[in-house]
Formats: C-alpha cells, structure tokens, sequence
C-alpha cells in the first residue's frame, strides 16, 4: 500500500517507524479509517495518538464545563463513558456558546456501501445530540466523488450507495429545517 500524508503530515496507509531505545526500528501505533495496528500487548496507546493528531484530551473539568455552558444536566452517554475521548477546539465551540456568538456543526459521510454500520451511525447519533444541545444548524457533506476517483466504483454505484446513506442520515432524525446534506459530485460538479 502507498503511503500518502494527510493535511496534518500524518502518515496514511502505513505504520510509523521510529527507532527504540536500542536504536533499532520499531514500528509504532497505527490508525487509519480502515486499520488499528499496535506493536504492544497492552494496546493502542491511545494518549500517543492524541498528541500525534493534535488533539485533546477531553477530561473531566471539559465535560462538567460542557454541561454548564450547554446548560444540560448529564453530557451523551458516548461522551460520559469515554467513547469520545479526545477532541480538536471543543472549547472554542462553548467559548462562542459563551459569548452568545453563532456557529455550526459540519460532518460527512464517504458512501461505500449500501447501509451504514453501527461504527458509521455512532458519530451521526452523537452529532444529532450536539444539534438538539445548541440548536445550530448542520452541514452533512457527501463524499461520492473521493470513492468514485479512489474506489473501483463507476458513477451509477457511487450515486446508488450515496443516495442510500442520505436515506439512512435522514431517518436518524436531525432537524430538517437545520439540516443541509449534499453530495460532491452533485453538488459541486
């Protein structure tokens, strides 16, 4: 597999290597979309990950400081039981809650398959949650185009499986007056 580098510099598509306190080439953790691979019996080291992306850890002072800002009185389940464990600017989102100034969420969905799995409507439920917290409007972004040019899919399997997912987002029940889903090849050529 090639490896590619993301926005951040971050290797995709293979492991790290670096060097061990002997010198010699270890290969650290690693985790993609696709693959979660470890070198270690005790498993990924989830903290190394969180400094390597560049995010942040979300501990206790950020959710009890989430629940007085969002005004409720226990944070989503997913976010209370460490599912969602890190995160990149939560704070400046409860700044502008604070502030009284506006702001949107903004997620997306790569289509490929027919139906969503329980890993694809985990993010969808807890961004629905988000939505019904702060009552802000959402953008759902579409991505048939990167599997049309990155999949070996044609056009009409690309659309079918995009269409398909967009029926499923829907039926998770965020705000229709809120909501705006639209899909790459459709939307912006």
């Amino acid at each position: 597999m090639a490896s590619e580098t993301d926005a951040l510099g971050t290797s995709i598509g293979k492991p790290l290597v670096a060097a061990d306190q002997n010198g010699q080439n270890a290969v650290e953790d690693f985790v993609d979309p696709w693959n979660v691979h470890t070198s270690s019996m005790k498993g990924v080291d989830y903290d190394k990950l969180i400094k390597k992306f560049g995010c942040s850890a979300i501990d206790d002072s950020l959710i009890e400081r989430f629940k007085r800002v969002a005004k409720v009185e226990e944070v989503h389940p997913l976010l209370r039981r460490g599912v969602f464990f890190s995160h990149r600017d939560l704070h400046v989102i409860l700044d502008c809650v604070e502030k009284g100034q506006k702001f949107y969420l903004y997620t997306g969905r790569g289509p490929s398959s027919d139906a969503m799995h329980l890993g694809h409507l985990i993010p969808f439920l807890f961004t629905k949650w988000l939505q019904e917290v702060f009552d802000v409007p959402l953008i759902i972004q579409i991505t048939d185009g990167d599997k049309y040019y990155w999949k070996d899919l044609n056009l009409k399997e690309v659309k079918e499986m995009a269409v398909k997912n967009i029926k499923g987002i829907i039926a998770i029940g965020f705000h229709p007056d809120k909501t705006f889903i639209f899909r790459n090849l459709e939307y912006m050529g």
